[in-house]
């Protein structure tokens, strides 16, 4: 077993005029270490597409999820889904990236455009072996992975980009793939390769897509843990099993909260030294303790923190804010967003007495539902995620 994990990120823009996209995703996990990740792009467009494609993702990413072969997932497909009565051709097009133990990647490819394999920061020319599977002509690759490889999978939309505009005939998969080398280089997460990506086509087509187009991005990467101290315990006589727990554990440390940082401050024997610039108004500033990585206020810092969560998750909108700025929330999101991949929350139940002014939109229940729709997201995010209630 080794420590290398999987960041897999994803976007997706639809048809101009279109309300449901006829590209789909599925991922579904086998135990901790193994993922199977299946895009489909439907034929043609909007909800016929967007049935088509879900299907054929659902039923691909279960069945090989289950252990099934990729013969009978695939006979299965041309049994289960209709094929074109007017064109007569595939019902769906789909890419299947199967990670076995973060040791093995098995790249398996139906028409859509190639997976681009990034190693060592250039471009990997991958071996293909050719399968014929039910009159389909199917290729299938198998990797050792190592860390730092990215997979690039995508639907037609993105060669299709600019098409009869900025490129005669649409964006080269190998201009695509110097596209991509350039931003991996730049450290990004695998959802921010996906989505600059997808805004790169978006571009092109004038932010009118001439087709419905998705990026996926799987980076491989070693584990990194990373602690939260959120809250003084309900009972003061835990505070030091809490504090000793919390700065025992491998990995960077973030303390939020004033009384939480006075806390950790007694136990290390440190002063606290409060930063009086504030980086954004609405967002308090951070302050800093020998041996805590990060200081931050609690609540007001936290929700923000959730609040870019959500969008990472969905739109990805928000990127360029917390990627960039220097306040407690853009800090800790990118250290829980691109650094972490192990999060250790260890939170306090104590009452906070000036929470309980009526005058403020914070209480003790609040908190207890911030830390679990976080925690909620960062295991969306693909995060091993572990609470401690003290």
């Amino acid at each position: 077993m080794n420590d290398l994990c999987s960041d897999i990120g994803y976007k997706s823009i639809n048809h101009v005029g279109e309300e449901l996209c006829g590209d789909h995703i599925d991922i579904v996990e086998e135990g901790e270490d193994s993922t199977v990740i299946v895009l489909a792009d439907g034929l043609g467009s909007g909800v016929k597409a967007s049935i088509l494609s879900t299907l054929t993702s659902k039923i691909i990413s279960t069945m090989m999820a289950a252990g099934l072969p990729l013969e009978e997932c695939v006979s299965t497909i041309a049994a289960t889904l209709p094929v074109c009565s007017l064109r007569g051709v595939a019902y769906s097009t789909f890419t299947i990236i199967h990670i076995l133990n973060n040791e093995i990647a098995e790249i398996i490819q139906y028409d859509n455009p190639h997976v681009i394999v990034i190693r060592d920061y250039e471009v990997y020319d991958y071996p293909k072996t050719e399968m014929n599977i039910g009159g389909k002509k199917i290729y299938k690759t198998s990797l050792r992975l190592r860390e730092g490889d990215v997979f690039v999978a995508m639907s037609d939309g993105c060669p299709h980009a600019g098409l009869g505009g900025k490129y005669n005939f649409g964006w080269k998969r190998e201009d695509i793939a110097d596209f991509m080398v350039a931003l991996v280089a730049g450290g990004y997460t695998a959802k921010n390769l996906s989505t600059m990506l997808v805004d790169e086509c978006n571009e092109l087509y004038g932010n009118k897509p001439g087709d419905d187009t998705t990026a996926c991005v799987i980076k491989i990467r070693k584990r990194e843990p990373m602690n939260i101290l959120f809250g003084p315990p309900s009972n003061r006589d835990d505070a030091n099993r809490m504090m000793a727990l919390f700065f025992s554990k491998a990995g960077k440390h973030i303390v939020c909260g004033g009384t939480t940082s006075s806390i950790a401050a007694k136990y290390l024997g440190k002063p606290v030294t409060v930063s009086l610039d504030f980086e954004q108004s609405d967002i308090p500033p951070t302050a800093e303790i020998e041996g805590v990585d990060l200081v931050t206020e609690g609540v007001i810092t936290m929700n923000r923190v959730l609040q870019y969560a959500k969008d990472y998750l969905g739109a990805n909108q928000l990127y360029e804010q917390w990627s960039f700025n220097k306040d407690a929330a853009s800090m800790i999101s990118r250290l829980l967003f691109e650094e972490a991949t192990d999060i250790n929350f260890y939170v306090g139940r104590a009452i906070n007495p000036a929470h309980q002014n009526p005058d403020l939109p914070i209480n003790f229940s609040i908190k207890m539902t911030l830390v679990e729709e976080l925690s909620a997201c960062l295991k969306q995010m693909g995060k091993r995620i572990k609470v401690s209630y003290f």
